[in-house]
């Protein structure tokens, strides 16, 4: 199972009911955090999910409202015990931006390490030491897309994958001795009297996992529906619910709900949370109907809304 809770739905900048911009994934125990706007360190608080077990922070781009709370969440990441490295994500110059924030937080008690621009699929094995990096396919892949803002902005899709099932008729016809079938299973590639065996002699087809994608701040852009194919949960920013604010829209480089609803159409999603709400815009749910009216799945995301998405 993969929770994901919205930290804060606000964008611009924080309301008395709303932080801004940041989400939180946890599986199995591990967690792996998009953007970090003021909030973020509350919202972590008052759901109880502990800051210790973050591994990751993925950022989407280095305005204000998405990273402004970093060097504090750093500070007390570090106070709350975390000795390993921590892996920070993020767009061209996120580096840079992120050696300034952390002139308030220059000493922490663990390594981090640094992704700028990834232009390749991120892979994240779990261990007992937390999610760290991988050379190839593992327990989780991270992609990301280049989106139009009006400063360098990453989209992310994360996709965690499932273990094909044990086939114990596979194993029989492979003479896999049933000494190694569990250690063959969850531990790999494995030497039994100078035999070397391989996962694929016991497991059948892997089974589908469980992706979750998330596009903020940019506007529609052509390549984004293959991105978020079908995912299980599509979090994209709805900045502006009127139709008639289009025009601000385009000139900020934001979406409105409806171009949101288009996106999770074409992309075939089977659920879309709307966030990165407007200051001006009160109250979010006058204008769900513009999105339910495209793709009905729709819902406002709250701040410290949680979702829980299981495995087929």
């Amino acid at each position: 199972m993969l929770e994901v809770a919205l930290l804060g739905c606000g964008g611009g900048m924080p309301m008395p009911e709303r932080y801004l911009s940041s989400l939180l994934l946890s599986y199995r125990g591990r967690k792996i955090l998009v953007d970090c706007g003021e909030g973020t360190q509350v919202s972590i608080r008052l759901l109880g999910w502990g800051f210790k077990t973050i591994d990751m922070i993925c950022i989407t781009h280095g305005h204000g409202d998405h990273i402004v709370g970093l060097p504090g969440l750093l500070s007390t990441i570090g106070n709350s015990g975390r000795t390993e490295p921590l892996i920070i994500v993020g767009p061209a110059g996120i580096e840079e931006i992120i050696k300034g924030l952390r002139v308030i937080a220059p000493y922490l008690p663990y390594e981090i390490n640094m992704i700028e621009n990834p232009s390749e699929t991120i892979s994240i094995g779990l261990e007992t030491e937390g999610l760290i990096l991988r050379d190839k396919a593992d327990e989780i892949e991270i992609s990301t897309l280049k989106v139009e803002h009006s400063a360098p902005c990453l989209s992310y899709s994360f996709y965690v994958r499932r273990k094909a099932k044990f086939d114990p008729e596979k194993a029989v016809r492979n003479a896999v001795p049933k000494i190694i079938w569990n250690k063959l299973q969850k531990t790999g590639t494995t030497e039994h009297e100078g035999i070397l065996y391989t996962p694929d002699m016991v497991l059948g087809d892997e089974r589908p996992g469980i992706k979750v994608s998330l596009v903020t701040d940019s506007r529609p852009i052509d390549a984004i529906p293959e991105f978020i194919k079908r995912s299980d949960l599509f979090i994209c920013e709805g900045t502006y619910g009127d139709d008639e604010d289009l025009v601000k829209a385009v000139k900020n480089k934001h979406m409105t709900f409806r171009e949101a609803a288009e996106l999770a159409r074409a992309g075939a999603v089977k659920e879309l949370l709307l966030t990165h709400f407007s200051p001006v815009m009160q109250d979010p749910e006058m204008y769900l109907g513009n999105a339910k009216a495209v793709f009905e799945n729709t819902a406002i995301g709250w701040d410290r809304m949680v979702k829980s998405i299981n495995f087929e």
